[in-house]
């Protein structure tokens, strides 16, 4: 009887996390969306901050590209939050700084991401805060349509769209990376989304909250955000553009050292606490069950092993499991980026469990 209620109860979660959550989150957004009030005339002051960690490939490019963003120039200052960064970040920004009075350098101990964009917003006085990462470009359009969302009273953040691209400027977004977007569209419908986007977001400066350091925005604000009774949107019209890591190996060690911050924050965040029941459902079916969905996969593994012989139901999902299996050993591409991604949710909460996560951070192999 218990072999059975585990082969249920994970079935039935893997497939509410991965294929009916999605559909329903879907078809309830069409039916009762709850609209942004956007208004693109809205021109507020914005403090542009990217925290940077030996960025010395990347960073010139990044202030190019953001000192020619269409956006009232007088209204947008650009902030370097360097993270102790030892090669010539620091260096190429105080040149860019010098004959660019908008752009300028907090140079800061080293603490991580999330320690650097707390300094860099207590020495701000704009009504905005924007954040993205050095080795991102964004559209020239992107800050006035993330602005154009924040422009409704009830929206505190704002995250856009990341496209993944390659070198030469071909696509590399994937099925996965597609499937999340729709499903982030429908939350923010609904009325908030259930995670962020560290490449491109803004919030308003007296929503801005310290969060600690090992969390990250892209996984608490959101939630933050609707604690205090204030909303979390997804604008898919501002684009960032980032390479991808260059493979689903090197995609696989990105997502352990994220996944290991999921379930820090998912432990110890407070996360599920006094959010409206709708919100909860789906904090509960798009993180927590997606975040264990390793675990879920063991469990249904092992007990389908066990209850093979007992009827041809377990043997069924038996054979579908060694088919997955099979298929990403192959090298069948979405089967080996879901079976990796997968699997990085448990190797991530080993780590956790055994030496908890640090704050600091290292750039994505590949992705400068």
């Amino acid at each position: 009887m218990l072999l059975k209620g585990v082969f249920w109860g994970s079935l039935g979660a893997l497939a509410w996390t991965h294929v009916v959550y999605p559909a329903a989150a879907e078809v309830a957004a069409r039916v009762r969306q709850r609209p942004v009030r956007r208004d693109e005339r809205w021109d507020p002051s914005v403090s542009i901050i990217i925290p940077a960690h030996n960025e010395e490939p990347v960073i010139e490019r990044r202030l190019e590209n953001l000192l020619a963003l269409d956006y009232p120039p007088e209204r947008v200052e650009v902030v370097i939050a360097s993270d102790a960064s030892t090669d010539r970040t620091n260096e190429i920004v105080q040149a860019i700084a010098a004959d660019e009075p908008r752009v300028r350098l907090l140079d800061c101990p080293r603490g991580g991401k999330v320690a650097a964009q707390d300094r860099a917003v207590r020495d701000v006085t704009s009504e905005v805060v924007a954040f993205s990462d050095g080795n991102s470009t964004w559209s020239s359009d992107a800050l006035r349509q993330l602005v154009a969302a924040l422009a409704d009273p009830d929206v505190a953040y704002v995250c856009g769209q990341l496209r993944l691209q390659a070198p030469d400027g071909s696509n590399r977004e994937g099925t996965y990376w597609r499937y999340e977007m729709r499903l982030r569209e429908a939350e923010s419908r609904l009325g908030s989304i259930t995670g962020g986007n560290g490449s491109i977001y803004a919030v308003k400066r007296a929503d801005y909250v310290e969060v600690d350091p090992r969390w990250g925005h892209d996984l608490s604000f959101p939630y933050r955000m609707v604690q205090d009774g204030r909303r979390a949107v997804y604008e898919p019209a501002a684009h960032a553009f980032e390479k991808p890591t260059p493979s689903n190996v090197t995609e696989y060690r990105r997502k352990v050292r994220m996944f290991e911050h999921c379930w820090e924050i998912t432990l110890r965040g407070s996360m599920f606490r006094g959010l409206p029941t709708g919100y909860l459902v789906e904090m509960v079916s798009h993180r927590l069950l997606r975040y264990g969905s390793g675990i879920l996969h063991l469990a249904l593994l092992a007990s389908s092993v066990a209850l093979a012989a007992d009827g041809f139901v377990y043997g069924i999902v038996l054979a579908g499991q060694l088919a997955l299996l099979a298929a990403a050993a192959v090298g069948v591409p979405i089967a080996r980026y879901y079976v990796l991604v997968t699997w990085a949710t448990v190797v991530a909460l080993l780590n956790y469990l055994r030496r908890g996560v640090p704050a600091t951070w290292e750039a994505a192999e590949g992705t400068r």
